[in-house]
């Protein structure tokens, strides 16, 4: 797969000091802008527990409900589970789901916006990490395999190295 790795500017890890040891990038200099992220997941049901996920039928309730809230709280709190990532006053947080009957499957997107000096890709892509998670923890009950997949960054903009849009986006 093709992608940047580092900090866009053709450099290497950012998180990496020259003795190879992990460190938290200095942000103190960089201007503020205007930062929006968009992460996306898919969960992966069977076609009856999506139907009770539909219904509001799951034994622990209201599933979407539940994995928005959770998805919102993770991203304020990406800071405290990533140990390089900058506390953050975040602007905008959403969690967005489209489900899909014929997949039996809920696409997330999870956005994030910020003004400051680094991005928010990361709480955006906690909070559709953690949606997704939740939702497997509201359906666990009837079902065991569900399956969360293609978690990525969907866009970002903002910030020295412009906008990114995922391929086929």
């Amino acid at each position: 797969m093709g992608g940047q790795h580092g900090n866009g500017r053709g450099g290497g890890l950012t998180h990496i000091d020259g003795s190879g040891d992990a460190r938290m990038v200095d942000v103190g200099h960089k201007a503020d802008t205007r930062r929006v992220a968009l992460a996306g997941t898919t969960v992966r049901l069977s076609a009856a527990t999506f139907a009770l996920l539909q219904e509001n039928a799951l034994p622990k309730g209201d599933a979407l409900a539940t994995a928005k809230v959770a998805g919102i709280l993770a991203a304020k709190q990406t800071h405290a589970l990533i140990p390089m990532c900058h506390p953050l006053a975040l602007s905008y947080v959403d969690v967005r789901f489209t489900p899909a009957q014929d997949e039996a499957a809920i696409h997330i997107e999870a956005e994030a916006r910020t003004t400051g000096p680094t991005g928010v890709e990361m709480e955006a892509l906690v909070a559709a990490q953690v949606a997704a998670l939740t939702i497997y923890d509201m359906c666990k009950a009837v079902q065991k395999d569900i399956v969360i997949t293609d978690c990525r960054l969907l866009h970002k903009s903002g910030g020295r190295s412009g906008t990114y849009d995922a391929p086929g986006r």
